[in-house]
């Protein structure tokens, strides 16, 4: 009896084990995701949808009955808002971009990963390309909508 047990648990420590290594393995693949390539930049951003946006819905408003209803300007101005607060040190941009962002990417804070060129739309590309790290853009022009943008690396 005292073998048979002895036989259950080193096979439940070899389970945990092979577990462990499975989970490691996973972890490793995803920091290897996230690494950035030499051509490559890393942004977090605030997404504001309007009326001309391609897109007429979002994570937040997935019928798009806001969206629908802001105007080009309403949502420059909402954009300008945000940024206030960010530079008067109100909020962070992860919060604000958690809260506001019309983009899924709001769950991470607005944060894209890397990219590199060709990946975004071409207005958000070179605004990101040309800020320094940390820098946060002006009000960016795409066909989803408007953003500002903070380059992370």
């Amino acid at each position: 009896m005292a073998s048979a047990n002895t036989e259950k648990e080193r096979k439940r420590k070899k389970a945990s084990i092979s577990i462990s290594s499975s989970s490691a393995d996973r972890a490793e693949k995803k920091i290897k995701k996230t690494k950035m390539s030499s051509n490559q930049v890393r942004a977090s951003h605030i997404l504001i949808k309007h009326q001309g946006s391609r897109r007429k819905a979002s994570w937040k408003d997935p019928e798009g009955r806001v969206i629908m209803n802001t105007t080009r300007d309403s949502a420059v101005a909402q954009l300008k808002s945000l940024r206030e607060d960010i530079f008067t040190g109100k909020t962070k941009f992860e919060d604000i971009a958690s809260r506001y962002s019309d983009c899924s990417s709001a769950k991470r804070g607005g944060d894209l990963g890397p990219f590199g060129r060709g990946q975004m739309q071409k207005p958000f590309e070179e605004a990101t390309y040309a800020l320094k790290v940390s820098e946060i853009s002006d009000i960016v022009d795409t066909d989803s909508g408007v953003h500002i943008i903070v380059r992370t690396g």
